[in-house]
């Protein structure tokens, strides 16, 4: 939590948007700190190291470009990326995780994603190498934005601003934050699990 709060103030805007724009769209930013990092920033906003607006305006930005950036570089790459060799910034598996929410949710995944880790990075890639129409996808990226970006740092800076001594429960929000974001790909991994044992034991 302290390394997240030392790494919004000393980035600043500029940070953040960068953080953000990674994040969204660039196949290398799967591990870096979304959820968590928006309403912490949207915190330390209530608390007078951001103006909101600004903020929420540069955040905003950041998602949508970054989501932007990810769909052209998909369209470009194309099937080139699925030969790509396994390395720290690249991972099949992610490929394949994001590949079974299109499967699942079709255009809207590039809505749900933005509150999946790893999932959201290469939705737009993935939108991308897919051929999704860019109209269809660029509204489901405006939409997604603002629910995630603006949305989680509003909340944060509500929670400050209403809640008295925020900062004693900022530490286990942000944790129950993380766990949650979590939930939806575990669910689906035990899911396919299961369903994986029952195909081997009938055949």
């Amino acid at each position: 939590m302290l390394d997240v709060v030392s790494l919004i103030q000393l980035g600043g805007y500029l940070g953040l948007f960068l953080i953000v724009f990674a994040e969204s769209g660039l196949f290398f930013g799967f591990f870096l700190p979304g959820d968590s990092l928006l309403f912490t920033a949207g915190f330390l906003s209530s608390q007078g190291y951001f103006s909101i607006a600004p903020l929420t305006i540069t955040l905003f930005v950041a998602a949508v470009s970054g989501d932007a950036v990810g769909y052209f570089f998909g369209k470009k790459v194309g099937p080139k990326l699925f030969s790509r060799p396994q390395s720290f910034f690249f991972r099949p598996s992610h490929v394949d995780k994001t590949t079974k929410f299109f499967d699942k949710y079709g255009a809207k995944t590039i809505l749900l994603a933005r509150f999946i880790p790893i999932v959201r990075t290469f939705a737009p890639i993935m939108a991308g190498v897919g051929g999704m129409k860019y109209n269809t996808f660029a509204k489901f990226n405006m939409l997604g934005a603002f629910l995630w970006a603006v949305g989680l740092t509003t909340l944060g800076y509500v929670f400050g601003q209403k809640v008295p001594n925020a900062d004693q429960y900022i530490l286990p929000i942000v944790v129950i934050i993380i766990v949650t974001s979590f939930i939806p790909p575990i669910w689906e991994y035990l899911k396919e699990r299961k369903s994986s044992k029952k195909t081997t034991l009938f055949s």
